[in-house]
């Protein structure tokens, strides 16, 4: 992506008093934040999302998505900024992205009828006032029992390449889980919209 902001328009308001910003090039989670009716821009953040040694997934999504709220806010010092990040993990252990399609099967394999849970971290900045929230919502996804087939059709559909674990769960790979538990369903695919609209609103925006 351009590092200029990409400019999303929404049922316009003229209440709104402070620019929203999504500090994410993800076009999925562009596409949540639009279901909330607000004028905002899309910023990417552009900063290292290396995981550090030791450090547990769940944390690592926790720093990372105030990382890239912060790292727009230098930009935007007016703002109020979002800043997610999602990391998946089984048995406490992070599952990176594929390198290829073999490590692509050789993920899903490992994973079939075990339960993963998909770390998502959401960062609500207010970068006028340096009020920043935060929360983890997690989402615990079990797997199908799905033979080689079924994998390599999947994979050759999706190309899970960019996603950790090879699951892109807002397109076909939701039909990979036999079941999610959560509560704040939109966390799986990256940006939980309950816990934004509590932040929003104590932030003064007008949802409805």
């Amino acid at each position: 992506m351009s590092k200029k902001s990409v400019k999303t328009m929404t049922s316009p308001r003229p209440h709104d008093a402070v620019a929203l910003i999504l500090a994410s090039s993800s076009s999925y989670r562009r596409a949540l934040l639009e279901r909330l009716g607000f004028t905002f821009s899309v910023v990417a953040p552009e900063i290292d999302e290396s995981v550090r040694d030791g450090e547990l997934p769940a944390s690592a999504s926790v720093r990372l998505a105030e990382a890239k709220a912060r790292a727009v806010a230098a930009r935007h010092p007016n703002a109020l900024i979002i800043g997610c990040d999602q990391m998946a993990a089984c048995d406490g252990i992070a599952i990176g992205k594929p390198r290829d399609r073999d490590d692509a099967m050789a993920q899903l394999r490992s994973m079939r009828g075990r339960t993963i849970i998909f770390h998502t971290a959401l960062t609500l900045l207010n970068a006028r006032t340096d009020r920043c929230q935060t929360a983890l919502v997690d989402v615990a996804s079990t797997f199908r029992t799905l033979g080689d087939a079924q994998l390599a059709a999947y994979i050759d559909r999706d190309q899970p390449y960019n996603c950790a674990g090879s699951v892109k769960c807002e397109a076909l790979g939701i039909v990979l889980f036999s079941r999610i538990a959560s509560d704040d369903p939109t966390a799986l695919i990256g940006l939980p919209l309950i816990r934004l609209t509590d932040m929003l609103m104590a932030e003064g925006m007008q949802i409805l």
